[in-house]
């Protein structure tokens, strides 16, 4: 590939980071929002990963994921440091996320799957974070600076949250998870043109 249309082609890759939140935000919502018996201030969103019609989330975490990944690629063309490595990795952890699926509500001995799951999630969510609070040192106007710190921020607190059983911690989960790869879109739709 010549060095014209490598240049040509990475807008096209930013724009899969562009598109991966919003698209598994909306699907996981969505979901969340018909599936009977889904209660999203008990259940974490990946929690639809599970019954029949379980197929969906896995998809969805799969190609968020992919599309994440080369989102992190292209970015890393137009703009230097960690943050496209670490997005590149929240995509890989979305991936794995989808490979391996949590149990079902009902089970009281988690199988190595849901470990794998959560292991996962503990690397996408990381590298999330950590991805926020890079961007955060990068930007010069305070609102950006802090609009990337809030999000990392968000994130980090939802999952602590989440994880020390807080009441409610699965909605806290999904509002910090969602924000700060929202956030992350936003930032890469500016290196997309």
């Amino acid at each position: 590939m010549t060095a014209i249309q490598l240049r040509a082609a990475t807008p096209a890759l930013v724009r899969c980071a562009v598109v991966a939140a919003p698209l598994w935000a909306a699907v996981s919502l969505v979901q969340a929002a018909v599936r009977p018996g889904f209660d999203l201030t008990r259940y974490p969103l990946s929690m639809l990963s599970t019954g029949p019609d379980g197929w969906i989330q896995v998809l969805n975490f799969l190609v968020a994921g992919i599309l994440t990944v080369i989102g992190g690629i292209g970015l890393r063309r137009v703009l230097t440091g960690w943050a496209p490595r670490l997005l590149a990795v929240n995509g890989v952890g979305m991936v794995a996320a989808g490979v391996f699926s949590m149990d079902p509500p009902e089970v009281t001995t988690l199988s190595w799957h849901s470990y794998g799951h959560m292991a996962a999630g503990a690397v996408a969510f990381a590298a999330l974070i950590a991805a926020c609070y890079v961007v955060a040192r990068r930007f010069t106007r305070r609102r950006d600076k802090a609009a990337s710190y809030v999000a990392g921020t968000a994130l980090l607190v939802g999952d602590l949250w989440a994880m020390g059983g807080g009441a409610g911690g699965s909605l806290t989960l999904a509002v910090g998870a969602i924000t700060a790869m929202l956030w992350m879109a936003s930032v890469a739709a500016r290196y997309a043109r």
